[in-house]
């Protein structure tokens, strides 16, 4: 059996399934570990969540920003000038995709592999057992009754700070934006939102977040997506990858076999012009 961590998808169905044969993946087999944003931007997000969902128990995907970000726009919420959801939002199985999405975790780890999947980053103060119990608590709200108001509430950069004392929606934003959003931040952990670029580009005073000195999770290998300028898939010396290596943007769609750490990538049709916005 191999396991393949997958980067961002962003709605790019055709891209998963040349990448599928290249890796010659087996689903009776192999398993696929997707690091989220499997929907938006990209020209085919429900097709893409459609061939996710059927691969059944060989497939789980973390939670990405623009996967909730999907959520909320189907609870109501505002959409994006430049989303392409409304494949998804017209779609005559739309409540069955939203559902098995509101069901996907924001933290997978699994007793055959040392590795953690998640979409961005860990604040400096969290240990990966810390991490993964402030997982639970967003997951166990999403999937309840009250995961309308969450998805109402989720959004802005405030709390940027870790505070043991956090509670109710503003602990559960601050969770959210570390795993969906946080590429930047400060030694002590304030998270920086806007910087996307190429580490080295920063403002000063912003570190990556795996590049804290002090990392609480260090030493724990970690996948992660979202970031798809990063410049590189491995950092060794802080047993990170990042896998996100721009799809969406003209580059390409990346799977890392976690039993050799064996990278494959193939090319992708340039779905967004270069130099884009990209987050």
């Amino acid at each position: 059996m191999a396991i393949y961590a997958v980067g961002d998808l962003q709605g790019c169905c055709d891209a998963l399934k040349r990448l599928l044969d290249h890796v010659r993946f087996d689903p009776a087999s192999d398993q696929l570990w997707f690091a989220g944003d499997l929907v938006n931007r990209g020209p085919q997000s429900a097709e893409t969540l459609r061939t996710v969902i059927a691969l059944g128990d060989s497939a789980v995907s973390v939670l990405g920003n623009h996967d909730l970000h999907l959520l909320a726009v189907a609870a109501g919420g505002k959409r994006g000038r430049r989303d392409t959801l409304d494949d998804i939002l017209d779609a005559p199985d739309r409540d069955e995709l939203l559902h098995w999405l509101r069901h996907c975790p924001l933290m997978h780890a699994d007793s055959r592999a040392p590795w953690q999947l998640l979409h961005a980053g860990l604040p400096p103060q969290w240990t990966i057992s810390e991490a993964a119990q402030h997982a639970r608590a967003v997951e166990a709200v999403l999937r309840g009754p009250d995961h309308q108001a969450l998805l109402s509430h989720m959004y802005g950069d405030q709390p940027d700070l870790w505070q043991t004392g956090l509670k109710g929606w503003p602990y559960l934003r601050f969770v959210i934006n570390c795993f969906t959003r946080l590429r930047y931040c400060t030694p002590q952990g304030q998270i920086a939102a806007e910087p996307k670029g190429t580490p080295g580009s920063q403002p000063a005073g912003l570190l990556p977040w795996f590049a804290v000195p002090g990392r609480k999770s260090a030493g724990t290998p970690i996948l992660f997506g979202h970031w798809s300028t990063l410049g590189q898939v491995h950092w060794p010396e802080y047993q990170v990858w990042g896998l996100d290596t721009g799809c969406l943007w003209g580059g390409q769609l990346s799977a890392l076999r976690l039993d050799d750490a064996a990278l494959f990538s193939i090319p992708c049709d340039e779905h967004r012009r270069p130099g884009a916005e990209q987050d």
